[in-house]
């Protein structure tokens, strides 16, 4: 193969601008050309080992495996790639009271469903409150399921048992501010099966960093915050071998406004602030590191900037992992994450939601390339309200099988390695990422730019000017503004399929879940809670003293998550967020 060198193809392409470019531009009457075209020029200095290397080999930018083991559209997966010789938790799910769950779990097992849950809890709980409090009326069991205590794991958790117990599952918990005291729930559930908690697998969210800047279900200020981090986190390692300590959250940020760069940059630097707090408390980078997950990032509809996007996270996560802690392991060093490139639910309309298929397949196609499961994701139904019917789900799982078993879409591993344009891509996104993090560390990090509103402000800001380039028809979406004529058809799906979430139950949740509490309480010794309830307030104002111990023995009392939460609440404080003008 002949190689030109960089200057003969400089020469190249001015005469191509000049003798071909040009000429076709005044043909199609054209000021400049909507399209570019990339050379080796673009990708100076490329090194394939130092680039891109081999899949499962540093720096990882192919791929975290030597193989590519995941099978698209399993049923009751998700967005989850699965694989053999993976426990994985199925897709995110819950709602209404515990028993509407637990019947939910049991109805998709008949449909072939084999996952754990992956539990999404209703506002209440993600912010500390339990049902019975008038502070939260009209919340419970909205946008998930409602867990005030113990009793509440085991009523969900009825619809796994057998060959689906905990010690043969995976479950996934959204839950940040009190992850510690909702995991401690599911211990004492595992005790009270009999199941060594050492035999438990799943992941936990935990990462409250991000919730300051996106979400907003924080409770505590961020330095007492990242002390239930650390004890999860040293807890864990010590304790709990198959469970993950974290599920970092950049798929929030992206979708409360981010760019594709503060996506990565900001999700970097919380990482770097988690991987600190084991360090700091005299844990091994190497005995915790592999305990550390992402969930995945942000999304869009391009797709060859998504597919870069990986390619760099990857390479940077890796990068820091071994440069800047230390790492031997190159297990330590795995970006893991429950999928690959996608369209981000943010990329959803309303208006004609059948395209959102079309959209999701976009995606999936991403996620192919980008190295991972091509599960077409959100189903099409995403922005019509909680959970999707079956029949979205349906055409969702299909799309991830034609893609794999059709389309052979997965026979490649990081198929556009070596590509000028993507390669230019990763570099450009891994560059810019480089350069916030230097912005960040430059204010005194993360917490730092936490409490002086930078981090918020600028998702703020790239929010509005991304929803103001939508409604000047800068950025274009179909159906939403543009082809939008009465000569479009608004083409619907006969719905023949009851949805899996029950409307009428969803209803009823919050009062029968507030006699649900109130019964708890009854029953209770009283006496044991309150005698807890103070030993966990006098360990909390000893900050070397790692409070899980505490919280365990206090959900096996069918203390509620917030009672445990006011006692921190009256130790740590509330956090009050800067004012972003």
């Amino acid at each position: 193969m002949k190689i030109l060198s960089t200057e003969k193809i400089k020469e190249k392409k001015a005469a191509w601008e000049e003798k071909t470019l040009k000429p076709a531009l005044e043909k199609f009457k054209m000021k400049e050309s909507a399209t570019k075209f990339y050379t080796p020029l673009d990708a100076e200095g490329f090194d394939f080992m130092e680039n891109v290397g081999f899949p499962g080999q540093y720096p990882f930018t192919a791929g975290i495996y030597a193989v590519y083991p995941y099978a698209a559209g399993t049923r009751g997966g998700g967005s989850i790639q699965s694989a053999p010789g993976l426990r994985r938790a199925g897709r995110y799910s819950g709602y209404g009271t515990p028993e509407d769950t637990r019947d939910y779990y049991k109805h998709m097992a008949e449909m072939g469903a084999k996952m754990g849950p992956n539990l999404a809890m209703d506002l209440p709980t993600q912010c500390g409150y339990d049902s019975d409090n008038p502070l939260i009326r009209g919340e419970v069991g909205k946008v998930g399921v409602s867990i005030d205590t113990l009793r509440d794991f085991e009523v969900i958790y009825e619809a796994f048992q057998g060959d689906r117990n905990l010690d043969r599952i995976a479950s996934n918990f959204t839950i940040n501010g009190p992850a510690n005291i909702i995991m401690s729930m599911y211990i004492a559930l595992a005790e009270k099966r009999g199941i060594p908690i050492e035999k438990l697998k799943g992941t936990p969210q935990n990462d409250i960093l991000k919730e300051f800047i996106a979400r907003g279900t924080y409770i505590y200020p961020p330095k007492a915050s990242l002390r239930m981090f650390r004890d999860s986190l040293a807890f864990f390692t010590k304790h709990l071998p198959g469970m993950n300590v974290t599920s970092i959250g950049g798929y929030h940020i992206r979708e409360a406004g981010a760019t594709r760069e503060q996506d990565l940059a900001f999700s970097m630097a919380i990482g770097m602030v988690y991987l600190q707090c084991g360090v700091d408390a005299g844990l091994d980078i190497d005995d915790f590191a592999p305990k550390f997950t992402f969930n995945a990032f942000g999304g869009s509809m391009e797709l060859f900037k998504e597919v870069a996007f990986q390619r760099a996270a990857r390479r940077m996560w890796a990068k820091i992992v071994r440069d800047k802690f230390g790492s031997k392991k190159s297990r330590s060093q795995l970006l893991r994450q429950p999928g690959g490139a996608h369209i981000g639910r943010i990329s959803t309309t309303k208006q004609r939601p059948l395209n959102n298929l079309t959209r999701s397949i976009v995606g999936a196609v991403a996620s192919a390339l980008s190295g991972a499961s091509p599960n077409a994701s959100p189903p099409f139904d995403e922005p019509l309200g909680l959970g999707w019917s079956l029949e979205a789900i349906q055409l969702s799982e299909d799309a991830g099988r034609i893609l794999q078993y059709e389309a052979m879409l997965t026979e490649v591993m990081d198929p556009l390695a070596g590509s000028y344009y993507v390669e230019h891509l990763t570099d450009e996104i891994e560059e810019a990422v480089w350069k916030e993090l230097e912005k960040i560390n430059s204010m005194g990090g993360v917490v730092a730019a936490i409490e002086n509103g930078y981090m918020e402000r600028e998702i703020a800001r790239s929010a509005y000017e991304r929803q103001r380039r939508v409604e000047k028809c800068e950025d274009l979406v179909v159906g939403l503004n543009c082809f939008t004529g009465e000569s479009e058809i608004d083409v619907a799906i006969n719905g023949v399929v009851p949805h899996p979430y029950d409307p009428l139950k969803r209803e009823e949740a919050e009062e029968t879940q507030i006699a649900n509490i109130k019964e708890v309480k009854r029953v209770r010794d009283s006496r044991t809670v309150s005698r807890l309830l103070q030993e966990l307030k006098e360990a909390a104002g000893k900050e070397d003293v790692n409070l899980f111990p505490f919280f365990i023995e206090c959900a096996r009392a069918y203390t509620t998550e917030q009672e445990m939460c006011d006692v921190l609440r009256e130790v740590f404080g509330e956090y009050e967020p800067p004012v972003n003008l």
